[in-house]
């Protein structure tokens, strides 16, 4: 540090006065600074990942974990991960200190590592191709802009996966950089073996990718001329490495074994080998096709001009533009030749490097896919996969059209990276939606009620990730102990034809940090299906809701107790979820058929005044039961009247049963009188009911 300082400030008053006397000179290096790799994969890793950062929110498994790490307690969080990574446990306990549970500096922290990591593939290629700066430039921006994965958004949970990825690189890089600077070597390489144990330690994504290390000594030492001697000295460079793989192995077999993962096909082997062998050898040809083939496919998929709007489609096309511009040029310059095997060399450590990235997921049977949230899987790929590309790549002679192709497949992946954070951006806006009518609707519920909710509303969450809001909203002093609120999907949870649902049948769901305790006779079915309202299913009437797309959730509507949703109590919404939306339709409608629930009629009539008097519309016609049953029970019999057949117009065939159900209910529920048999001698008429 004593003479670190002094280096400093000397360089500091040079460049100073270079700006004085020679400014010329001084733009110079300013400019090969902007130019150099850690500026530029930072201003890509901005381009492409940072624009939206501020816009974007928990997704998946973010969501249970910060809520059971910051509201439940560490102990909660270290119970939650005891039984898989307990390492995660300890790491979410020591950022959560300083780091507050709002998405933004979670989202600013995973791009921190997704940026070094990428720096650190520029810097491996260094090692092994010494003068390539283009290729290493090529290889790093490809590494982070790859498009098989697409979960960049998900910061809590990916933020800590970079990270590990990051000490794995590290760990590699160390490794070949000791092997020409010997002067540092030794402290270097006890960094790298720390680094690499963290990796072994901190989880299996990129275990198994641990024994490329040798492949990547024999290649960096090629300047070796005698075999044995390479072999000697590549060995040598492993070896502490490999004792600590080794090391790592035996502690996950004889003191840790993951609980929730199970060795499938250990146990597949046994019972049928050759059955098992065959499908083993298909699951590994479609994982590498998936992860060093198709998964370049998606740079190229299309926006969708409907749903992402102009202003979405301008910024894509922008930042696809300026990567163009900005790519191209630099891929252009003269780079040293290259050597006659680096071909090979790419492709024979893309190749060995992709068969040990998939062990963790064949061994345990997790597919490898490009659906989410699978594509978790193609995580240790990414290092494989780029370097095969990059090694096709090489192979092609014509060294303009190689990187017209290069810096399109970069730019496309950059702006596909950009329209997939979009859409976690949306998918956040309609989850806080959810909860805010949610809150509207429910103002506090029964302890041990499962929440059945519809499908397909929500992209980027799972009903567990759901299940963690929900206890925050409305049981924000619960402790691990007992989870008093629980969401689940009904195909998930009761098989894909509800096979599994059946009357008063206890539940209970391990969330390892607590236990859910409840019963299918105590259930509130909810169908929310954007842009319509948050909808509590009515067992009375929903059966024979065409309007509700998910046909469980409608085949289940008996199983539906709104008695459940109590009218004392104030739901506590976390500050990730403020403001609160702006008054319009749906909180009129929430508002309103609460008030019908306690057969609050004057306070229905009042809220449909104000709803219909906000400019906004319903979505869905069945929105306007609440407010033809309101009318219809405080005497105003024409106003009922006219808002069914206004509802009944928008779909005669799916309306019919719905309003003669409501009106059934009317005629049991009003007081007789002329009025009211002359609306429903009316109905009858109208609508056709019998």
């Amino acid at each position: 540090m004593a003479k670190l300082a002094p280096g400093f400030f000397h360089s500091f008053l040079s460049y100073r006065g270079e700006f004085k006397t020679r400014p010329y000179l001084f733009m110079k290096r300013i400019s090969g600074f902007l130019k150099s790799p850690p500026i530029i994969l930072a201003a890509i890793t901005a381009l492409a990942y940072g624009i939206l950062a501020s816009q974007l929110g928990f997704y998946w498994d973010d969501l249970p974990i910060s809520w059971i790490r910051y509201e439940l307690g560490q102990e909660a969080l270290t119970q939650y991960f005891s039984t898989n990574r307990p390492a995660w446990g300890v790491w979410y306990g020591f950022l959560t200190r300083f780091i507050p549970h709002t998405p933004f500096p979670w989202q600013i922290i995973a791009l921190f590592w997704r940026w070094l990591s990428s720096l650190l593939i520029w810097g491996i290629i260094q090692q092994l191709f010494p003068g390539r700066k283009r290729l290493a430039l090529t290889t790093s921006l490809l590494f982070l802009l790859y498009p098989g994965f697409n979960q960049q958004s998900v910061s809590f949970v990916y933020g800590y996966h970079f990270t590990v990825y990051t000490l794995f690189l590290f760990s590699l890089f160390s490794m070949l950089w000791t092997l020409h600077h010997p002067r540092l070597a030794w402290l270097i390489t006890l960094l790298a073996l720390f680094a690499s144990a963290a990796n072994l330690i901190m989880g299996e994504y990129f275990f198994a990718l641990d024994l490329i290390r040798p492949l990547l000594l024999w290649f960096a030492l090629q300047e070796i001329s005698t075999k044995k001697e390479r072999i000697r000295r590549a060995f040598s460079a492993w070896l502490p490495y490999f004792t600590i793989f080794l090391a790592g192995v035996a502690g996950r077999t004889l003191l840790f074994n993951n609980q929730v993962y199970a060795y499938s096909l250990l146990d597949g082997l046994k019972a049928a080998p050759f059955l098992t062998l065959i499908e083993l050898i298909q699951t590994v040809f479609l994982s590498l096709w998936t992860t060093l083939i198709a998964a370049w496919g998606q740079a190229f998929i299309p926006p969708d001009f409907a749903l992402q709007g102009k202003v979405t489609i301008a910024i894509y096309l922008v930042i696809i533009g300026t990567l163009f511009a900005l790519v191209f040029p630099l891929l252009r310059k003269k780079d040293k030749t290259k050597n006659k095997t680096e071909a090979r060399t790419l492709l024979a450590i893309g190749l060995v490097s992709a068969l040990f990235a998939g062990i963790p997921f064949w061994l345990t049977d997790l597919p490898v896919s490009l659906e989410f949230p699978a594509n978790r899987a193609t995580l240790p790929f990414i290092f494989g996969s780029v370097f095969t590309l990059v090694g096709v790549s090489s192979l092609i002679l014509n060294k303009n059209l190689k990187n017209i192709l290069l810096v399109l497949l970069i730019a496309f992946s950059a702006g596909r990276q950009f329209l997939w954070a979009d859409e976690f951006r949306r998918d956040w806006n309609v989850q806080k939606n959810f909860f805010w009518q949610l809150s509207w609707r429910v103002p506090a519920l029964e302890e041990d009620t499962l929440i059945l909710l519809n499908e397909g509303a929500l992209k980027f969450y799972a009903d567990n990730s759901l299940s963690a809001p929900l206890n925050w909203i409305y049981a924000p002093d619960a402790t691990a102990e007992n989870i008093p609120y629980m969401l689940f999907y009904p195909r998930t949870r009761f098989g894909i034809e509800g096979e599994k649902l059946v009357e008063n049948q206890p539940l209970t769901h391990d969330f390892i940090a607590g236990e859910f305790h409840g019963n299918t006779s105590q259930m509130v079915l909810i169908n929310f299906s954007p842009p319509g309202c948050l909808h509590i299913v009515d067992p009375e009437i929903d059966s024979e809701n065409k309007f509700i797309s998910d046909l469980l959730v409608r085949d289940a509507a008996s199983f539906s107790r709104p008695h459940l949703i109590l009218d004392e109590g104030q739901p506590s919404m976390p500050d990730i979820y403020t403001p609160e939306p702006k008054h319009g339709w749906c909180y009129y409608f929430e508002k309103a058929d609460l008030a019908r629930q306690h057969s609050n009629w004057d306070e229905v009539v009042r809220l449909g005044a104000q709803a219909f008097g906000s400019g906004d519309h319903p979505n869905d016609p069945t929105e306007n039961f609440v407010f033809i049953e309101g009318y219809a029970l405080t005497g105003d019999w024409a106003q009922a009247e006219q808002l069914s057949l206004r509802a009944y117009r928008v779909s005669r065939s799916y309306m019919q049963p719905l309003l003669c159900s409501l009106w059934e209910r009317i005629e049991k529920n009003a007081p007789n009188n002329l009025e009211k048999e002359r609306s429903l001698l009316d109905m009858r008429s109208e609508i056709g009911c019998q």
